[in-house]
């Protein structure tokens, strides 16, 4: 004798009891694959911005570090200058000792305006281009760099994240394994964190 079967009304019709298990089954998996899509699309505009803000950082990195060396360059050049005049004169010093007096007021007046010169070369703060200037800048512009390669460090590490992350919620899909989106939230929320810190904070995470 054939079991019976138990009849529901499902959706405004009548379905039997194995039926309706089987409806039920698909109604929640379907659920199931909305919310873990909607995760895979929640973690791919995080990687969006991940990648956006690596690419602003590698860059940011590559001025910084271009304006820094650019800036150290004409610190040297400005010290080897100083240098020349200031060895000038005191070679001219020396020699003016032995001089008339009308060559010797000569001498000095070129003397003056060789240590205006030395001066000037050593702070300039109307342009910015005194050495003391110059070495504020470069350390500035290093910094930048420095802070910049961090956020790349940063925003690296919460791509990878963020990939690995859309790679398992692919995979729940597919198998069905809960563990997996949770796997993936974990990383999302990995990656979340680190896209935050590479905007706002980078050096927090350097080793």
């Amino acid at each position: 004798m054939m079991p019976a079967h138990k009849s529901h009304r499902i959706g405004g019709r009548i379905v039997k009891s194995h039926e309706a298990h089987e409806t039920i089954e698909e109604t929640l998996e379907g659920h199931r694959n909305k919310r873990i899509a909607i995760l895979i699309a929640i973690l791919a505009a995080l990687l969006a911005v991940a990648e956006m803000g690596g690419g602003n950082a590698k860059q940011d990195a590559l001025n910084a570090n271009i304006n820094a060396s650019n800036l150290w360059s004409f610190f040297q050049a400005k010290t080897i200058r100083q240098t020349v005049l200031r060895t000038a004169a005191e070679t001219m010093e020396l020699e003016a000792a032995d001089l008339s007096p009308p060559r010797a007021e000569a001498f000095k007046k070129r003397i003056d305006a060789w240590k205006a010169t030395v001066a000037r070369y050593d702070s300039e703060p109307d342009t910015q281009e005194g050495r003391k200037e110059l070495m504020a800048r470069a350390k500035e512009a290093e910094a930048t760099r420095d802070r910049a390669l961090a956020a790349d460090h940063v925003f690296e590490i919460g791509s990878a994240s963020l990939q690995l992350g859309i790679v398992l919620a692919s995979a729940a899909v597919i198998t069905g394994a809960l563990w997996l989106a949770f796997a993936a939230m974990g990383l999302g929320a990995v990656g979340a964190v680190c896209v935050a810190l590479g905007w706002f904070a980078p050096t927090m995470m350097q080793f």
